[in-house]
């Protein structure tokens, strides 16, 4: 009686790589910063604060040197003109609109987000998972201000679980909405009397995402983490987050 065998080939495994500029669309200003050690694993988004550029959110990058995690810092979508500013030193947003609000004296941040939603949607999907083969789990956002208005955006209007959002200062918009609950986990701090990250929009958060996260530091203001005690809760949300093939034998598939 004659036998037959049949043999499969070992599913193939692409790893993520390194994002190159030909990837992008030519209107994205953007800069790309490699793992400070390994192959990048994991990538994390900047999204720099109102009136800003993505260049101070590249130096960020390079200082928080995380293992296997290249780092992609996005100019907002947005040129801000010099008469809102006051000075013409470039600056950038990612509103739809620039509104002024005359009884603050300040830029409006909740502009409506469509168009960064899209193009970070695009970056995100086509880019860093069609072509680079990042899975969803592995991309993580890091948002200052608008920027993580920008983030939380972005991630309530994406069917994918994320690797994890950080907005410092930035609530979730209020065109933001949901069917269902984000799975995507969400870390937000803010200052003692922050206006943007109140107790009302913390639980509004609460109620479009699973897992949140609210730090409420003992400084008044909404600016970024700069001492060792503000910055331990966002290390410490990317020590859990970020993924790691340390020690994991070549040619393993995750399952």
């Amino acid at each position: 009686m004659a036998s037959s065998s049949s043999s499969s080939s070992p599913p193939t495994i692409t790893l993520p790589r390194l994002p190159q500029k030909s990837d992008f669309s030519p209107s994205l200003t953007f800069s790309v910063n490699p793992p400070s050690t390994g192959s990048p694993i994991n990538i994390l988004i900047l999204l720099h604060g109102l009136g800003d550029t993505h260049d101070s959110f590249t130096t960020l990058g390079k200082n928080l040197n995380l293992p296997e995690t290249a780092c992609l810092s996005i100019r907002g979508t947005n040129p801000i003109p010099p008469f809102f500013t006051g000075s013409d030193r470039p600056s950038f947003h990612w509103g739809d609109d620039m509104l002024f609000d005359e009884g603050k004296g300040e830029i409006e941040l909740d502009t409506g987000f469509s168009t960064s939603t899209r193009v970070l949607t695009e970056v995100v999907q086509d880019v860093l998972m069609a072509k680079c083969a990042f899975p969803p789990r592995n991309i993580l956002l890091y948002g200052f201000g608008q920027g993580g208005m920008a983030a939380l955006s972005l991630a309530s209007s994406l069917a994918l679980e994320l690797g994890g959002i950080v907005s410092i200062g930035g609530p979730l918009p209020s065109s933001s909405s949901t069917s269902q609950k984000c799975k995507t986990p969400v870390l937000i701090c803010g200052g003692s009397r922050s206006k943007q990250v109140t107790r009302q929009g913390v639980d509004r958060l609460k109620g479009e995402f699973e897992n949140v996260e609210y730090v409420k530091w003992e400084k008044a203001e909404d600016s970024m983490p700069r001492s060792r005690e503000e910055m331990l809760p966002v290390m410490k949300f990317f020590a859990r987050r970020l993924r790691s093939r340390v020690g994991v034998p070549e040619g393993a598939v995750e399952i």
